[in-house]
C-alpha cells in the first residue's frame, strides 16, 4: 500500500509530510481492534460529552499498516525533493 501524510498548501512549493510504502494486514482480532477504537478515541475526549456509540469490531473494517520506506517530502529544496528512509 502506499499512502502520504500532508496537508494542503496554498503553494505546490510549500508541501511538507511523508509518504510511504507499506504492507497493509486486515486487523481481525476483536482485542486489537477494541484496542485500536479505544485509542482513536482517546484522541479526542470532548467527544465523549455527546455520548456518540463507538463501532463495534464486527461493524468497522481495520487495517494495520507496516511501513517498508518512508521518504520526507520538502519541496522548498525542489519539486518533487524527497529523503528516503529505509525501515
Amino acid at each position: 500500500m502506499s499512502l502520504a501524510i500532508d496537508d494542503d498548501p496554498a503553494q505546490v512549493m510549500e508541501i511538507t509530510g511523508l509518504s510511504m510504502a507499506a504492507r497493509a494486514v486486515a486487523v481481525t482480532d476483536p482485542a486489537e481492534a477494541e484496542k485500536a477504537i479505544a485509542l482513536l478515541m482517546a484522541r479526542y475526549p470532548e467527544q465523549k460529552a455527546i455520548g456518540l456509540p463507538m463501532p463495534k469490531p464486527s461493524e468497522v473494517r481495520l487495517i494495520r499498516l507496516t511501513p517498508t520506506v518512508i521518504s520526507l517530502l520538502d519541496y522548498s529544496k525542489g519539486f518533487g525533493h524527497t529523503d528516503l528512509v529505509t525501515c
